[in-house]
């Protein structure tokens, strides 16, 4: 299993058209210390970002003084700062379900004993809206509110890719591209459109070992009144537990999208 697999992409010495330059190198900044367990040098920081040196201090000191990043001195390295909790936990705030949806991912939690999740879109993004999981069944490390990427190589991102129009999964695609997670990951435009047309005729998406080794997912549609895929919601398991309780599993997931929808439509 890689053990950063959303490292941030360096960035294009050339900002795209409307944006500001200064806000974009910052934010970049972060992801980058954000994606290092101990944090990043200065060096590190404006090779990166593709910056003069004394530059990259500019920056750091702007980002360290207003709380988003700190200086471990000691260390000679840059840290996330504080203030960046905020963030996070505004983000958890807007993406909060209603207790009837939350109590709907609990009964899946429960009845297929794994992690679950809840899915949604978000403008052109799908993202992780509610995470239920126990000490005995924990959620991906990397799964948690907010997670928005490798759609392709999430069950419950599958389910939501399925539900595009072809036109929104294409722009879509090429946005975000089809990254390789690992050796089972799909790549291949046509294989995943092949893929995808089943999990819309099947009702279900699984994936295994396509987002991490050793891991598998399953997940099924919430969907209106009208018929639409809304969200989705999916279970995680390590791949031995998930092969010797499939079919069970699959029961459960369907009974819980199910459960979701009514709660959803009664909203």
């Amino acid at each position: 299993m890689p053990a950063q697999p959303f490292d941030p992409p360096a960035v294009a010495a050339t900002p795209a058209a409307g944006t500001v330059q200064s806000v974009s190198r910052a934010l970049k900044a972060m992801e980058f210390v954000a994606a290092s367990r101990d944090g990043v040098t200065a060096k590190e920081i404006a090779a990166h970002l593709q910056l003069a040196l004394p530059s990259a201090y500019h920056l750091l000191a702007t980002l360290t003084e207003s709380g988003y990043l700190v200086h471990l001195a000691q260390d000679h390295r840059y840290g996330l700062g504080y203030r960046v909790r905020l963030l996070e936990q505004g983000l958890e705030r807007q993406l909060e379900v209603p207790p009837l949806i939350a109590s709907a991912v609990r009964r899946l939690h429960l009845e297929a004993d794994a992690a679950a999740y809840y899915a949604v879109y978000r403008e052109v993004d799908v993202v992780i809206a509610h995470v239920v999981d126990s000490e005995r069944r924990p959620r991906v490390q990397v799964l948690d509110i907010g997670f928005h990427e490798a759609t392709h190589a999430t069950a419950f991102g599958k389910v939501m890719l399925a539900a595009m129009t072809e036109q929104a999964r294409n722009a879509y695609l090429d946005r975000v591209g089809l990254r390789q997670c690992t050796t089972s990951t799909m790549t291949d435009r046509p294989t995943l459109e092949t893929h995808l047309d089943k999990v819309r005729r099947s009702g279900v998406a699984l994936e295994i070992g396509e987002f991490q080794d050793g891991l598998s997912c399953l997940a099924a549609p919430v969907r209106s009144s009208a018929g639409a895929v809304l969200a989705s919601v999916a279970i995680s398991l390590p791949s031995a537990d998930f092969a010797a309780r499939r079919w069970a599993l699959e029961r459960a997931v369907r009974r819980g999208a199910l459960v979701a929808t009514r709660a959803v439509n009664a909203l």
